[in-house]
């Protein structure tokens, strides 16, 4: 046997745990309400409160369990447990007769389950193990009846049929006896409408938070489609999983939302067929308040109140001691779940429990109620030691023993009672109360507490203060921003407290320190003030100063406003555009407490520099106008416009800028700039000019006209130019005649029409290429890395094309004349020095002349070889003598390798520092004497030279002060 509990209720509250850990507990254990007596060799035993049951039976341990927990302080019952034994029986052995069907006709097999307790599923074999029948939309199996039920009977459905029983609980399993199916031979079953042979309740109540499935199947010819729906017609959630293939809805975690009408509806070709069924939904108790143990004095009142959440709505009752609690007397009530008992006495001590419960379960709560009885004690409350009240004021002076019943209250002052009057009084609660306090209040104060146990009582003395008065006055300041202003803050009081001052803006707390640099204490002991530098205007409003004792506490405020420059206007917009004109509007913004003089007006497009100020109608805008006229605006750009205010502190923030709007257009009225021409290819006029700039365009569609004539001529040729960015116009005509001089003037236009042409003037066609190549082209080595070229020139001009200058080509003899490098000579230069050659090398020259048209002919090429390059090996072993002013070199002879030019002199460079410009003299021999000035250094190098040019030089050498009448040898 396999023993299997099922509770009643969906929680179970366990025995309180100071009974079961911190006392000795007695427990006993209830089924079907009678007592369980464990006795030796019982079936039955306690172990530590729990209850044990050896070799269950199911006759005669089935039932209700409760358990209840005593000891000193009462008794309390747990919840209830249901006991149940799973077991299943085998089937019966008896055969069962053969279900004889037509093909086409739908059938039920009955499974019929032997005697069983706990939950079955059910499985069916198909002739032989292991061959099981698997379901779909024709072969369906019911695991509320077992039965198995085929929608539309085939050949291939005749056999054997065996239902298999599996108890879910023990995974026993066990096999009915087959049902033999049989097909009939008198025909085969006609089609026909759906049949549902496998439907749910009318009514399914279901529990919070479970799973619930919903079985439907029909019979039919065709096999009929099975489909669900919420008659509602809510769509079903992500949770519900319909298993079309077996015909069941399944809803997890059932919640209040899922309940309603669901409807499984069958249909075929034939016909239509459908089942209803309600799903309720419930929920057992569930604890949202409960009591808290709880200790009253005598004569006390208890009230407990308990609440749960049901669904339907519980009933509650009260245990006491494990026993329903009778309400006999008039001072116990309870009335939906509110238990109050009063006048407390002694007999109500025990332990009480809370029981919610409705049809689908119940819960239990647990409390302890004490009451205690005791003499007066101030132990834990004694009166304070001193308690300290300002003169004039009110002050209350607690007393609160600890006694049970409550007793009466009596005071002193000093050794005599103390009388009550209308400025001392002792309240219900026995605490004493003086009003307007003196000084003659002063002194020692005893509160005694009696009851029928006892008497008890506590001194303490009362200290009168002088209250604490703010002499400064509460103001009103009136400042401009960048001010400093100090608040007063200045108070008398009782010199033996001590002050405390806090301050407010605006209600809420200064942090000094936090503001920035603004806010700084500056007051002494008896002061509190404030400074508020460079004051700015969200510094204006209501400060206030509080000043705290032990015994009192006042507060004084002040007004500050604070003057500043405006703030930014509002609701800038532009009402009206023409084509050069812009009507705009705003209101006024605030004034900061010093009233607006004046407005002005800023303008800015996209091509501006930022905002810049414009011309209004009226010139001066008066600090009540509130719109204006911007004129000299260009026509066809879109504009921004904001508006800044001013009064006598300065000017404020300007306003949001207004929507964009764009000036209407008109015809254009800027011709282009520079208007110029020139140069070009053969037969070719070109016109240039400066584009106008799109804010000066006035409109869309903007283009140019270009004209020109003949210089003479009468008529004007005009051709237009679309794009506004074009900057030239080339008229090309074989008829032009080289380099004659042209008119031309270019005009603009837009969709609104033409407007005016530029200035006139005179510019040149293209004139043809120089026609001659120069003469006399001569090339000479002038170094190792230097060639001069000369020529002869050509005429400047002549009424068909000019010079412009030469175009000098040259290339190394290893090059091709394609890679030649160029230099080009302006005006009418004669010859040309190139540099950067190689030495002991032959180049190849040509020259051309050339004008706007091009270049002319060829020269013949004509070549040079440099001159070997100049010695590269520095000047050595320079020696110097210094005597007076004079300083005398010598060095030895360089000598040129195979590939230099020979040496032909030499350079010395001397100067007084090394970055100072040197002077230079030649010698052509090895030796040189300098005159120089005494005291002064001098750096000097020395470099040979040749016909290739200048050789490598010798390292700087420097020559210190010479002293007068000094001989000085050295040697580099």
């Amino acid at each position: 046997m396999y023993c299997m509990t099922k509770h009643r209720e969906p929680q179970f509250l366990p025995l309180r745990t100071f009974c079961c850990v911190s006392c000795a507990c007695i427990h006993r254990w209830k089924l079907n309400d009678s007592f369980i007596l464990p006795r030796p060799g019982s079936r039955y035993t306690l172990m530590g409160g729990n209850l044990h049951i050896s070799h269950l039976n199911k006759e005669e341990d089935v039932g209700i369990y409760q358990c209840l927990a005593s000891n000193s302080f009462g008794t309390i019952v747990s919840r209830e447990a249901s006991l149940h034994i799973a077991y299943l029986e085998n089937f019966k052995t008896q055969r069962r007769n053969p279900v004889r069907v037509r093909e086409g006709q739908g059938v039920v097999l009955l499974c019929g389950p032997p005697p069983h307790s706990g939950e079955l599923t059910f499985t069916w074999i198909f002739n032989e193990y292991p061959s099981f029948v698997i379901q779909d939309t024709r072969r369906f199996v019911s695991q509320k009846t077992g039965n198995l039920y085929i929608a539309k009977v085939e050949p291939s459905d005749v056999g054997n049929y065996t239902c298999v029983v599996t108890n879910t609980v023990t995974k026993n399993s066990v096999q009915g006896p087959p049902t033999p199916l049989v097909l009939r031979v008198d025909g085969v079953m006609g089609e026909y409408e759906p049949k549902i042979e496998v439907q749910f309740p009318e009514v399914v109540p279901v529990a919070k938070s479970s799973t619930v499935k919903l079985e439907c199947f029909a019979l039919g010819n065709p096999v009929p489609t099975i489909s669900w729906r919420r008659v509602d017609g809510a769509s079903f959630g992500r949770k519900v999983d319909i298993n079309k293939a077996s015909g069941v809805l399944e809803i997890p975690y059932f919640q209040q939302e899922d309940a309603g009408i669901y409807e499984c509806v069958a249909e075929n070709s034939r016909g239509r067929n459908s089942v209803k069924g309600k799903l309720s939904f419930y929920a057992a108790p569930h604890l949202t308040e409960k009591p808290q143990d709880v200790q009253k004095t005598i004569d006390d009142t208890l009230v407990w109140e308990c609440k749960a959440s049901a669904k339907p709505k519980p009933s509650y009752r009260w245990l006491k001691n494990g026993e329903p609690l009778d309400p006999m007397e008039d001072r116990v009530q309870a009335n939906n779940g509110v238990l109050t008992i009063g006048s407390l006495n002694l007999a109500d001590i025990g332990m009480y429990q809370c029981v919610a419960e409705n049809k689908h379960g119940r819960i239990f709560t647990n409390a302890e109620l004490r009451v205690v009885a005791i003499a007066p004690d101030f132990s834990q409350n004694l009166l304070k030691a001193q308690t300290l009240a300002r003169q004039g004021g009110d002050i209350l002076i607690e007393c609160k023993p600890r006694m049970s019943p409550r007793g009466v209250i009596s005071w002193r002052k000093g050794k005599e009672a103390l009388r009550e009057s209308h400025r001392v009084t002792v309240l219900d609660n026995g605490s004493l109360r003086i009003s307007n306090v003196t000084k003659m209040d002063a002194g020692l104060y005893t509160c005694v507490a009696r009851n029928q146990f006892g008497v008890a009582s506590s001194a303490g003395s009362l200290l009168v203060k002088e209250q604490t008065v703010i002499t400064s006055p509460a103001g009103h300041l009136d400042v401009t921003v960048g001010e400093s202003i100090v608040l007063p803050c200045q108070v008398s009081h009782d010199p033996t407290l001590d002050l405390k001052f806090t301050w407010f803006f605006n209600e809420q707390l200064i942090h000094f320190g936090s503001h920035g640099a603004y806010f700084e204490k500056v007051g002494g002991r008896s002061a509190g003030d404030i400074m508020i530098r460079n004051i700015q205007l969200r510094h204006a409003g209501k400060y206030t100063c509080a000043v705290q004792t032990k015994v009192d506490s006042v507060s004084i405020a002040t007004d500050v406003v604070v003057r500043g420059p405006p703030g930014p206007p509002v609701d800038c917009q532009v009402t009206e555009m023409t084509e050069t004109t812009a009507s705009l509007s705003w209101g006024p913004g605030m004034d900061n407490h010093s009233p607006i003089l004046s407005y002005t007006i800023q303008a800015r497009t996209p091509f501006s520099l930022g905002w810049q100020a414009v011309t209004t109608v009226p010139e001066l805008l008066g600090g009540k106008q509130l719109s204006a006229t911007v004129t000299d605006l260009s026509p066809w750009v879109e504009y921004e416009f904001r508006v800044l205010a001013t009064n006598s502190i300065g000017t404020g923030e300007p306003s949001k800028p207004s929507k964009k709007a764009r000036t209407k257009e008109m015809l254009p009225r800027v011709t282009p700039a520079r208007v110029n021409g020139g140069g070009g290819g053969r037969s070719e006029l070109v016109i240039t000019w400066e584009p106008v700039p799109e804010e000066l365009q006035s409109g869309p569609g903007f283009g140019y006209v270009v004209a020109f004539r003949p210089l003479g001529a009468q008529g004007w040729m005009q051709a237009a130019v679309t794009s506004p960015d074009a900057s030239r116009y080339v008229f090309k005509n074989e008829s032009i005649p080289p380099f004659s001089p042209y008119q031309v003037k270019v005009g603009v236009y837009n969709n609104k029409g033409e407007g005016p042409f530029s200035p006139v003037t005179t510019i040149h066609s293209a004139e043809e290429e120089p026609s001659r190549a120069p003469g006399r082209v001569r090339a000479r080595s002038v170094s190792a890395s230097e060639v001069e070229v000369t020529w002869k020139p050509l005429a400047w001009s002549n009424n068909r094309r000019r010079i412009l200058g030469y175009e000098l080509r040259y290339w190394g003899k290893k090059e091709k004349q394609d890679t030649a490098s160029v230099i080009r000579t302006v005006g009418n230069k004669t010859s040309v020095l190139i540099k950067d050659l190689e030495g002991s090398s032959t180049y190849y020259m040509s020259l051309r002349a050339y004008n706007s048209a091009g270049v002319g002919p060829q020269s013949i090429i004509v070549n040079v070889t440099t001159k070997k390059p100049p010695p590269s090996q520095a000047p050595v072993k320079i020696m110097w003598n210094t005597s007076n002013s004079k300083v005398i070199l010598r060095w030895d002879q360089v000598h040129a390798l195979e590939n230099e030019s020979e040496v032909t002199g030499y350079k010395v460079m001397y100067s007084q520092d090394k970055h100072s410009r040197p002077s230079v003299v030649e010698t052509n021999t090895t030796s040189l004497e300098l005159s120089l000035p005494v005291n002064q250094d001098y750096v000097i190098q020395i470099k040979p030279f040749s016909e290739g040019g200048e050789g490598s030089s010798s390292g700087q050498i420097t020559i210190p002060k010479i002293a007068g009448g000094t001989i000085l040898t050295r040697k580099a």
